[in-house]
């Protein structure tokens, strides 16, 4: 037999054999895949998950305690306050409106407090009417208690922003401080940060406000910045337009208020 007589005799068998069908390969892994996939109603149960967070969200934002928790701090104007979670915050008895803090007939309550700074050694003192053609804003002291006069001191700081600072004396005793007014427009980096012990938020003029306690900047005349405090008590923020204002004070918040809506342009 030749060689060409045994290939043609081996094709020949070959067709009479019965393979097996191919095995559809494909169809088998697209299936898999198929069967893998979530169905379609669970995209939509997260769509209505993210919805139901973002709602939640939005409505623990109306709860100042809540809205603080989340944002972690309380932004005044420029002022940011960020709350002390390892103390345990005084407790400051919560008024009504500022409105109605105080009878129309109470008398006047302002205390003083011992100096915490030398004055002489803070940069920038000057007078009002210097100060005034310094600043690009009205400066605006407070009529109330009556018969608080014109502040004693009067600094205006470089802080990214001319910062006026006005402070009254105890008429009885230059050592103790009656109050201090910080005025700090807008941009600037003064008070930017603060670490209260304790935060209530309240109104200055239906405005919104917080009253705390913490430290704020000073510059000194020798160019050193340090964060202090001039009165030894509590802290009003509030703003009004582009303004910030600090009024710093040993009197109760119900008088800090009044004190606040008695602020007046200077003469």
């Amino acid at each position: 037999m030749s060689e060409m007589d045994f290939g043609n005799q081996i094709h020949s068998l070959a067709k009479q054999m019965n393979y097996p069908r191919t095995p559809d390969v494909a169809g088998r892994v697209m299936s898999r895949i198929v069967s893998e996939r979530g169905p379609r109603f669970l995209s939509k149960r997260w769509a209505w998950s993210l919805t139901i967070i973002i709602v939640l969200f939005f409505s623990l934002m109306l709860i100042p305690p809540a809205r603080a928790a989340i944002l972690e701090f309380i932004q005044i104007g420029i002022v940011r306050i960020f709350p002390r979670s390892t103390e345990t915050p005084i407790d400051i008895p919560k008024t009504a409106t500022p409105q109605s803090l105080v009878p129309v007939t109470a008398t006047p309550y302002l205390e003083s407090s011992t100096l915490l700074v030398d004055l002489t050694r803070l940069a920038g003192e000057t007078t009002l009417d210097d100060a005034q053609g310094r600043v690009t804003y009205s400066i605006l002291s407070p009529t109330y208690p009556p018969g608080l006069g014109e502040p004693d001191h009067v600094f205006v700081q470089d802080a990214d922003g001319a910062m006026t600072i006005l402070v009254w004396l105890d008429p009885n005793d230059s050592q103790k401080v009656l109050m201090s007014l910080h005025i700090v427009p807008e941009g600037s980096w003064a008070i930017h940060k603060a670490e209260p012990v304790s935060i209530q938020e309240t109104q200055v003029n239906g405005w919104r406000a917080v009253w705390a306690e913490g430290p704020y900047p000073l510059r000194y005349s020798n160019g050193d910045l340090d964060f202090t405090r001039l009165v030894d008590g509590y802290v009003l923020i509030w703003t009004e337009g582009d303004i910030t204002y600090r009024l710093e004070t040993d009197s109760p918040m119900e008088e800090a208020i009044k004190i606040a809506e008695s602020l007046q342009p200077i003469p």
